[in-house]
């Protein structure tokens, strides 16, 4: 199952590479991942597997996945059915479409997610590729961004599903936490009973429901048409949609039986699937009566699935694969109707039926599957549903015939609109000749038409062997309650669902034969609403809401929102400190006289920093009161922290240097403030606040602190004495990667903040300068000082570096492989590697710091990011829980015993990001800005 993930991941990523080399065809090679899956999912699927592999047990988030009948079904459609999508693309596209790469990317990385979702045993890494799922329908869905439609459409979709996925997510912790378990299979082993967990079942549908444009959230997935007819076929007809469905069929096992679960699911399946029957009839735009027929269906495969009954429960399965298979017939077919014409519309349409005969064959054989006729799947998903309803004891007579009623009404409209749909797409229209789209057509090719015939084929054959489908499918039925005794077949004897589907044929085509009647009724409010409207109407008034608010609180003046903010800080604990706590404070001042000095040097600097105009004066201050703190650290045996904060307010004062040299040096005396005593007392506030707290903080332990084990943790587990390094690298090590993610973004913004409109690559190098001969009777510490104006060169710095630059570099690679078992660790040696580039810049300028990393400083912040994420993917690989380190043992010749921990590499990506981070900021904020100084002299002198 991993390798699953891992192909289609891995196919993900190279799938714009061979969009690029291959065309369009390099769908056809990419289909070979979701086929080779397939193969998998068939040899094993009599067989029930698991997989476990311990990631955050604290947090229930370990990998749990499972594969059993009920995954075995979804999978085999979402591979199968993607397989075919994917063969399809190869000829529904051009080569010369935009974006194409990756839209190939996200078909193969949705068909994975997929897979992923439906074998999840755990309910946070299910909501995980829930939501990635929602992240690809949104991008598939708007592939054609340039068009206002496909952008409303994939942001409803993404609003909507977003918003039932986080309700989804709230009732996973209750039942979570609740039953002890976050595992699905442990869960429906011994559910949970109770008032609370009835509240997580209904949390959960609402996310189900959502997936799968159940009433009131439907009206989505109509408006999801907007996207490419492939996207429609698999995620709209045979993948996503079914995501929903297939939680309900997963949980119903468990808690059908509990209060509110068939009360919503028979409610609104039924009400969703007659909406649907009757938007459809309404529709002219092929794909939208198709869209509102999936709504249709979806309800009624809610209704079965929700049930909870055996026989319901197999009827249903059989129904979700038979409409996988007609309704991504369907789609495709209309895809092929748009491709070769150019229309999608009914009206426009005539004797298309003659003009392609093949296809309307086609179309005729998924529609009559769609309409529940024999000999087809769906003729006998249909009869086993009727049959299952009508004979449920789990409902109260009253409402099983009800239901039965719906069912055989929304049957009926069914029966109508696939009528509707064939004679709209092939009739002759009592025209005598065909339509001006229609005459204009071209042929389709063989492979184009080739992939939905194979699917209205498999309808056919599946009707007729469907004692061997029973076989498939029973397996997950058996798991419900209920008598063994119903099997799928084509034929079962006169009995009550034979005589049903007499009747909703016959209703349908009467339905359909005064469909230009009922197309005459035509209402001036809906009757039963218009939920776009009300989304419409929603999105509005949070937009009016968020308006007001922000009006209110925000009043465009930094000062009024800092005031805001810090005097909630002060407020607010304030309050709770004097009203809940008894805590009696036990607080020392100093424990050395050497504290107070440097404490009262500290306090001096940052007064002097807020009446300072000089603005370098004024950043050195503050600098002072982070030099103060390092020596605080060093005092109270903290080197590995003080060496850190030497280092970073070392590389920040020279980031600021940076900056303020492009601003006059003082400030305009018009724009100051002068003494303001509200902002002296407030900030006196906050200080003492922030004092207190942590007072309180300390004085509030009762019990040992965690941090007397960590030496002992850090040598024992993390193999390392140096215990900062160790939490950093292996204890915490997803916290650190976090922060190197942020560090990661912040390079990125202040570079695009600088450079605008594009992102240079390395910095200039002294080859770039045409023209320029280094004099060869001179002496040239540093080759970039050549370039530097005479007036502004140092030769004594330029000599300086030169000398001390190597032992700089030396000592961060000392840290760096020191910092395990003392001071030290990847992001001191990457500071100390930083403010040695910083040196060499200084010292020779921009074109220096090109010949110094003639290397892009993304490539460095990238290849770092691949180092510190490639320790958690290999500790996966190896059966560990992610970023746990393993101790590697060697003696060599001459070096001795060898001890290497692997999260030495993680600690290499943490080291090359500091790096990379440091090099952009000297890119963006020095030489990019030296470069647009020399390049307009004359504004600069005038400034």
């Amino acid at each position: 199952m991993l390798a699953i993930l891992f192909a289609h991941a891995i196919a993900a990523v190279l799938a714009p590479a061979a969009v690029r080399t291959m065309g369009r065809n390099a769908f056809l090679p990419l289909s070979l991942v979701p086929a080779g899956s397939l193969v998998w999912v068939i040899a094993n699927w009599n067989t029930e597997q698991s997989l476990h592999i311990s990631w955050a047990p604290g947090l229930s988030m370990d990998i749990d996945m499972r594969f059993d009948s009920l995954a075995a079904i979804m999978s085999a459609l979402i591979l199968g059915i993607g397989t075919l999508v994917l063969i399809y693309c190869s000829r529904y596209f051009q080569n010369d479409e935009t974006r194409l790469g990756i839209f190939a990317a996200e078909m193969v990385a949705f068909a994975g997610a997929m897979f992923g979702l439906v074998t999840s045993d755990n309910m946070l890494i299910l909501y995980t590729f829930w939501e990635l799922t929602t992240i690809l329908s949104f991008l598939l869905v708007g592939h054609y961004a340039e068009r206002a439609s496909s952008r409303r459409a994939a942001t409803q979709a993404l609003l909507v599903t977003t918003a039932g996925g986080l309700a989804m997510l709230v009732g996973f912790i209750i039942l979570g936490q609740v039953g002890g378990s976050y595992q699905i299979s442990v869960l429906l082993e011994n559910p949970p009973g109770g008032w609370l967990p009835a509240v997580g079942v209904v949390l959960v549908l609402i996310g189900a429901l959502s997936k799968s444009a159940i009433i009131p959230m439907h009206f989505w997935l109509p408006g999801a048409m907007a996207a490419p007819t492939p996207v429609s076929a698999y995620l709209h007809a045979a993948a996503m949609v079914k995501a929903g469905i297939y939680l309900i069929a997963r949980l119903a096992p468990g808690f059908a039986d509990s209060g509110p679960w068939r009360v919503t699911v028979m409610t609104l399946g039924l009400g969703t699937m007659l909406l649907g029957g009757w938007r459809a009839m309404r529709a002219f735009d092929l794909k939208l009566i198709l869209a509102f027929g999936t709504v249709s269906q979806l309800g009624f495969l809610t209704v079965l699935v929700g049930t909870g009954t055996r026989d319901a429960a197999l009827a249903g399965m059989a129904l979700v694969v038979a409409h996988a298979m007609f309704k991504a017939a369907l789609f495709m077919v209309v895809g092929i109707i748009d491709h070769t014409t150019g229309t999608r519309d009914i009206r426009k349409l005539a004797h298309l039926g003659r003009a392609a005969p093949v296809l309307c064959l086609v179309a005729i054989a998924a529609a009559a599957s769609m309409a529940g006729l024999p000999p087809f799947f769906g003729f006998v998903g249909k009869e086993g549903a009727l049959e299952a309803i009508a004979t449920a004891s789990v409902l109260n007579p009253t409402v099983r015939w009800i239901e039965l009623a719906g069912i055989v009404a929304g049957s009926i409209l069914t029966v109508a609109y696939s009528i509707r749909f064939i004679w709209g797409a092939f009739g002759r229209k009592q025209l005598t000749h065909p339509s001006p789209a229609v005459a204009a057509m071209h042929r389709p090719g063989l492979l184009f038409l080739a992939v939905p015939t194979v699917l209205a084929a498999a309808g056919l054959v599946t009707g007729l062997i469907s004692p061997v489908m029973d076989a498939l499918l029973s397996a997950y039925a058996n798991s419900l309650p209920g008598s063994q005794h119903y099997h799928l077949a084509l034929w079962h004897g006169f009995g009550l669902a034979l005589w049903l589907t007499v009747l909703v044929v016959a209703g349908g085509v009467g339905v359909y034969l005064m469909h230009r009647r009922v197309s005459r009724l035509r209402f001036e409010h809906a009757p039963l609403g218009n939920a776009e409207r009300v989304y419409d109407a929603t999105l509005r008034g949070m937009d009016t809401v968020s308006l007001r608010l922000t009006g209110t609180t925000q009043r465009g003046s930094l000062p009024l929102t800092q005031a805001t903010i810090l005097i909630t800080l002060v407020l607010l604990p304030t309050i709770l400190l004097v009203l809940g706590t008894d805590t009696t404070t036990r607080l020392r001042l100093w424990e050395s006289p050497i504290q107070f000095a440097v404490g009262l040097i500290m306090i001096a600097a940052a007064l002097a920093a807020t009446v300072m105009r000089n603005r370098l004066a004024a950043v050195i201050l503050v600098g002072v009161t982070g030099y103060g703190c390092g020596v605080i650290f060093a005092l109270d045996g903290a080197p590995d922290l003080a060496l850190t904060q030497f280092l970073v307010e070392t590389l920040t004062l020279v980031i600021f240097v940076l900056v303020l040299r492009k601003l006059p040096a003082e400030t305009d005396e018009r724009q100051s403030v002068g003494f303001k005593p509200g902002r002296a007392l407030l900030g006196a506030a906050v200080g003492a606040m922030v004092t207190a707290l942590g007072a309180f903080a300390m004085s509030a332990r009762s019990t040992e602190p965690i941090s007397v084990h960590m030496p002992d943790l850090a040598y024992h587990v993390g193999n390392g004495k140096n215990v900062v390094n160790v939490l950093l690298v292996d204890i915490r090590a997803w916290d650190t990667l976090g922060e190197i993610c942020v560090l990661l973004v912040a390079a990125t913004g202040v570079a695009s903040l600088v450079f605008r409109n594009r992102r240079f690559g390395s910095a200039p190098r002294v080859a770039d300068v045409p023209e320029f001969e280094s004099p060869a009777s001179e002496t040239t510490w540093l080759r970039g000082g050549d370039l530097i104006d005479p007036r502004h060169r140092s030769l004594i710095l330029e000599v300086t570096t030169r000398m001390i630059f190597p032992t700089m570099m030396v000592l961060s690679v000392y840290f760096f492989f020191s910092g395990h078992n003392a001071p030290g660790g990847g992001f001191a040696g990457g500071l100390t590697a930083g403010l040695a580039l910083v040196l060499r810049y200084l010292a020779g300028g921009r074109y220096e710091l090109g010949e110094t990393v003639p290397i892009d400083a993304g490539k460095i912040l990238g290849l770092g990011l691949i180092f510190a994420a490639g320790t958690a993917l290999t500790s996966l690989f190896l059966g560990a829980p992610a970023l746990s380190s393993a101790t590697i043992e060697v003696t060599l010749p001459l070096l001795g015993d060898i001890k290497l921990v692997t999260a030495l590499f993680f600690d290499l990506g943490v080291y090359l990001i500091v790096v990379g981070l440091v090099l952009d900021v000297l890119r963006s904020l020095g030489a990019r800005l030296d470069a647009e100084v020399e390049t307009r002299p004359e504004e600069v002198a005038a400034r």
